[in-house]
C-alpha cells in the first residue's frame, strides 16, 4: 500500500481541505462522507483486539474540567496504551510572557507611542475554557505585573475594556526601565469567538483590533495573542500599518516570517516534536515494544529525543514538549514550521514495524495551528513510522461533526483524538468501549 495516501473523511459542502496537492473526496450523497480514494484499502486491524483495549492518545486538547482545568484522570487511563501529547503550557506560557517583557525593556526609548507613560496592551484570548489558554493569558497578566489573584491562581477572564485601569480583574502595574519610571495597564482583552462558537477565530481577533484601535488609537502600545493565527490577523488587520509590535504562540511559518516585518515574536511548542510523541505512542503500542523506544530509548533505525525537548509527567500519563522563544534574534532558524525534527527523522522497517491503520482527528479544519504545522509534521511522520492515517476534519463547533465519523472503530487499530472542548472526552471514549 502507498503510504503516502490520505484519506480526509468530511461533512459535504464544508470545504475542507487537506495539504495542498490532496484531492477533495467526491461523490456525498448523505450527511457524511466515508468514501475513499480509488486506490485498494486493506484493512488492517485486528478483529481479535477489542476497541476498548486499542493504543489512544489524545492530543493538542488535554481531557480536563474546562472550568477549573482539573485533569479528567478517567479519560486519561482509559486503558493501559492511553496517553496525552502536548506542551509544557506554564512553561511555554511564562516564556511567552517574558518574551514580551523583554521587548518592553529593550525598546523603551520607543514603546509608549503617545509618551503619556502607560504602555498599553490588548490581548485576544484564544477560549476562555482551554487550559493551554488560560495558561497564556496568565503567563502574560504574571510577567508583566497586571495579574490579580482569584483564589490559588491568576485570573484569566476577559476584561472586556479597562481604560482607566479600574478592572477588577486585573492591575497597573509598575515597570522601571533605564530610571525612567512607566505604568504597565491592560487595556482590553476578550475572547475570539465567532457567531457560531468556534473559538480561536482569527476573523474575530481582526475585527476585535479595529474595534480596540477606534477606541484606543496611539494608547495601543503592544498587541499580545494567544496564538499566531489571531496574532496575524491582528498584525495585518492594524499592528503592521501602525508599527505596534504583535507577539503570538505557535510559531507558524507566515508568523515567523513576518517577524521580519515586525511582528514581535512567537512561541515555538516543538510542534514537531509533539507531532511525532503523538504517531510514536500509537506506534510503539501497536508494536508491544517499550513505549519510551525511539524518545527515550533509542530505536534499531537511530530515533532518540533529547532531554532538553520534552518531558513525561507519569501520574498526568502525559508527554510534553518543551518551548523555545522566536525573535529576532533567532527566526531565521524556524521559517519552516513543517520540518520533521532531525533526531527522530529516520524510516522505521517494515518489517519489525508493520503497516496499521490510524483514525486521527482535528477539531477544527480552519485552525492555523493544527491546518498549516501540526498536520502537515503528522503526514511526513506517518509515512517514517509505517502507519495509515485517516485524518477528520471537524468543524470546530461540536463533537458530533467528528464523532459522527467514527462509526466503524474496529476498522482501525489505533486512535488520535483532538476534541473540541476539552470536557468531551466520553463522547470519544463512549464508542470504543
Amino acid at each position: 500500500m502507498d503510504l503516502s495516501r490520505r484519506r480526509f473523511l468530511q461533512y459535504c459542502g464544508l470545504g475542507v481541505m487537506g495539504v495542498a496537492g490532496t484531492a477533495t473526496l467526491a461523490g456525498c450523497g448523505g450527511s457524511s462522507d466515508t468514501s475513499t480514494d480509488s486506490g485498494s484499502s486493506t484493512d488492517t486491524s485486528d478483529a481479535t483486539v477489542a476497541n476498548s483495549e486499542k493504543p489512544l492518545v489524545w492530543f493538542n486538547r488535554q481531557p480536563s474540567n474546562s472550568s477549573t482545568g482539573e485533569l479528567d484522570k478517567d479519560a486519561l487511563n482509559f486503558n493501559d496504551k492511553t496517553y496525552y501529547v502536548g506542551f509544557d503550557a506554564n512553561q511555554g506560557a511564562e516564556l511567552a510572557g517574558q518574551m514580551v517583557l523583554d521587548y518592553i525593556k529593550a525598546n523603551a526609548d520607543k514603546i509608549d507611542r503617545n509618551g503619556d507613560g502607560v504602555i498599553g496592551y490588548v490581548l485576544a484570548i484564544g477560549d476562555v475554557g482551554h487550559n493551554d489558554s488560560i495558561a497564556r493569558t496568565r503567563g502574560t497578566r504574571k510577567m508583566l505585573g497586571t495579574a490579580v489573584m482569584k483564589g490559588d491562581d491568576i485570573d484569566s477572564e476577559a476584561v472586556g475594556t479597562n481604560s482607566d485601569g479600574s478592572s477588577s480583574l486585573v492591575k497597573d502595574a509598575t515597570l522601571e526601565i533605564d530610571g525612567k519610571t512607566f505604568t504597565v495597564r491592560e487595556l482590553a482583552s476578550q475572547e475570539m469567538k465567532n457567531s457560531a462558537g468556534a473559538t480561536w477565530d482569527a476573523a474575530t481577533a481582526g475585527n476585535a483590533i479595529s474595534t480596540w484601535a477606534s477606541s484606543f488609537g496611539d494608547q495601543i502600545d503592544v498587541i499580545v495573542s494567544n496564538n499566531d493565527g489571531m496574532g496575524m490577523s491582528m498584525f495585518n488587520a492594524w499592528g503592521k500599518d501602525n508599527e505596534v509590535p504583535v507577539f503570538g504562540y505557535d510559531a507558524n511559518s507566515d508568523a515567523v516570517s513576518a517577524i521580519a516585518e515586525g511582528y514581535g515574536g512567537t512561541i515555538s511548542q516543538h510542534a514537531d516534536v509533539q507531532a511525532y510523541l503523538t504517531l510514536r505512542l500509537l506506534r510503539n503500542a501497536l508494536d508491544n515494544v517499550d513505549i519510551n523506544t525511539g524518545i527515550s530509548i533509542a530505536d534499531d533505525a537511530g530515533n532518540k529525543l533529547s532531554e532538553d525537548t520534552y518531558k513525561y509527567v507519569e501520574d498526568e500519563r502525559s508527554y510534553y514538549s518543551l518551548n523555545v522563544a522566536v525573535t529576532a534574534e533567532n527566526y531565521k532558524d524556524y521559517l519552516d514550521s513543517t520540518v520533521t525534527w532531525k533526531e527522530v527523522s529516520n524510516q522505521l522497517d517494515a518489517s519489525s514495524s508493520p503497516e496499521k491503520k490510524v483514525w486521527l482527528d482535528i477539531y477544527n479544519s480552519s485552525d492555523n495551528f493544527l491546518g498549516s504545522t501540526y498536520q502537515p509534521l503528522l503526514e511526513k511522520y506517518d509515512d517514517l513510522l509505517n502507519l495509515n492515517v485517516d485524518y477528520i476534519a471537524g468543524d470546530g463547533q461540536t463533537e458530533a461533526n467528528i464523532t459522527n465519523r467514527l462509526g466503524n472503530p474496529s476498522e482501525y487499530d489505533a486512535f488520535a483524538i483532538n476534541m473540541v472542548k476539552t470536557d468531551n472526552a466520553s463522547s470519544y471514549t463512549s464508542l470504543l468501549s
